[in-house]
């Protein structure tokens, strides 16, 4: 079969729609770090719809770890295209080819080349998806740590660097060492202001290379605070098949997403931006409000679900949303999350918790419970431990002490295999952990300070969570689901025996 081009664009099935500009005349004013497919169901896609009318906003995609060079051997070959495949609660379907990424460069081939395309005065934006953990911002204490061995030797050295932060901070000295404005850089990970994270994690970084770059970063470059939503499972080879199918040409690496598209950012770009409103982008002042609601209701509700559904069986998110426990169990978490909330300009809350659950329970999207739980001691601190800890009212969030509880005993599960399956970067730890845990030593789960922090320290959801795992380990999940959501007030027993 023929593969995904420019000179093949004329041979996709006539219901595909495809760039309706000109890609040659594009220019490149924004990198992009972490192509990945919510990029590119996301932001990608943004650009896309603004190209016809201001060919200058181009994306430059760049992969920083070894594994990214599976998506430079993916968008290289096809140019930068691929195809986006969005579906609506209903199943229609809509099919696009995106042209807005018309460059990709994998920084272990080339840390130079991609500095240069930063320090290109052409370049206005660098933004970023390196997941939850990418930050090293401890959620307990704000400080910053160095989340992987490149950034370590970056602040260690002066010479090319390799990390994300490292390669900003190096483009951002020669700029200002060529009289060149900064580029803006935007976060566009589930990080609760994650503008603000990206900051300390970049000054962090450049202050080790050069103590003066750094204060000329926190004087001179913007980081606007945004909010993404989109559900986007990962590609399968079954993605791969039906999209070759449909289309006509085989695309290495498609994306299917929902049909439901958000973006919530600040309005913060002194060098410039695309006239993002144009594309649907809501452009705000203070982007707070609406990343709380989606942390704790959306990002968060994945969490809850996703332990108590694995440990009963369950393997898809459409699957469990149509289980009346994990539901009610939802349906909990989302008035014990809504408590923690402000009021949200121009937002039903109520309406919002109803649509999440359509969402969720979409069977076309086809989103799987295993992708939720990718790296969970990055996302129950940033999603769900805020709102366990928010207690202004005096009242434990049982529905959220549950689902840590069904955490632990999913860890448990998977001791005999030494977690084969599982992607943390504290695997080690939480398996050990949780083998205490099932050894009767009372909740030491909730003593990992980087997860939870003071929470852990609190007698009361210290008791509620081991009354709660205790269930779970002498009942099963069911039965231990069915007494909390019939109201079964946990007995504060401190044993599993």
């Amino acid at each position: 079969m023929t593969s995904l081009s420019p000179h093949a664009l004329a041979d996709l099935a006539p219901h595909v729609r495809r760039p309706e500009y000109d890609r040659a005349a594009v220019r490149i004013g924004i990198v992009h770090i972490g192509v990945g497919g919510f990029h590119r169901s996301h932001e990608a896609l943004y650009v896309d719809r603004l190209l016809a009318a201001d060919p200058q906003w181009g994306i430059c995609g760049v992969g920083v770890r070894p594994a990214d060079a599976e998506m430079r051997d993916a968008l290289v070959p096809q140019h930068g295209l691929y195809t986006l495949t969005t579906v609506d609660p209903h199943g229609a379907e809509e099919v696009r080819v995106v042209g807005s990424l018309v460059k990709h460069l994998h920084a272990p081939d080339d840390p130079e080349a991609v500095l240069q395309q930063m320090a290109d005065p052409a370049v206005r934006i660098v933004s970023l998806t390196i997941t939850e953990g990418g930050y090293g911002i401890d959620d307990a204490t704000g400080d910053f740590s160095p989340p992987d061995e490149a950034t370590r030797e970056d602040m260690e050295g002066t010479g090319t660097p390799s990390s994300a932060f490292g390669l900003i901070s190096e483009a951002l000295r020669r700029r200002r060492d060529n009289g060149v404005a900064p580029f803006a850089v935007v976060s566009c990970d589930n990080v609760q202001h994650n503008g603000s994270v990206a900051r300390k994690a970049l000054i962090a970084v450049a202050h080790a290379r050069e103590p003066e770059l750094a204060r000329w970063i926190a004087d001179e470059v913007s980081f606007p605070n945004s909010m993404v939503d989109r559900i986007t499972p990962g590609t399968t080879e079954e993605t791969r098949r039906a999209v070759a199918s449909d289309i006509g040409l085989e695309d290495r690496w498609p994306v299917r997403a929902e049909s439901f598209l958000q973006w919530v950012l600040e309005d913060d770009f002194p060098a410039g931006s695309p006239a993002w409103e144009d594309a649907g982008v809501q452009l705000v002042t203070d982007v707070e409000p609406y990343e709380l609601m989606k942390l704790r209701l959306l990002n968060a509700s994945h969490q809850v679900m996703s332990y108590p559904a694995l440990l009963a069986g369950l393997t898809w998110v459409d699957e469990a949303c149509r289980d009346p426990q994990i539901v009610a169990l939802l349906s909990g978490w989302m008035r014990e999350a809504r408590a923690t909330l402000a009021p949200v300009p121009g937002v039903d809350l109520d309406q919002y918790c109803e649509t999440l659950i359509q969402r969720f329970g979409s069977r076309a999207v086809r989103d799987t419970v295993a992708r939720q739980v990718v790296n969970s001691s990055d996302r129950l601190p940033k999603f769900v431990v805020p709102v366990l800890a928010a207690r202004g009212s005096g009242a434990l969030s049982h529905h959220g002490l549950f689902a840590v509880a069904a955490w632990s005993a999913w860890l448990a599960e998977a001791l005999p295999t030494a977690g084969e399956g599982i992607t943390d970067t504290w695997l080690d730890l939480l398996l050990a952990t949780a083998a205490r845990e099932e050894a009767g030593d009372v909740g030491v789960l909730l003593d990992i300070e980087p997860i939870f922090g003071a929470l852990g320290r609190d007698a009361d959801a210290r008791d509620a969570y081991w009354s709660h795992r205790a269930r779970i380990r002498e009942h099963g999940v069911r039965s231990a689901l069915t007494s909390l959501l019939t109201g079964v007030a946990p007995a504060r027993d401190r044993s599993l025996s």
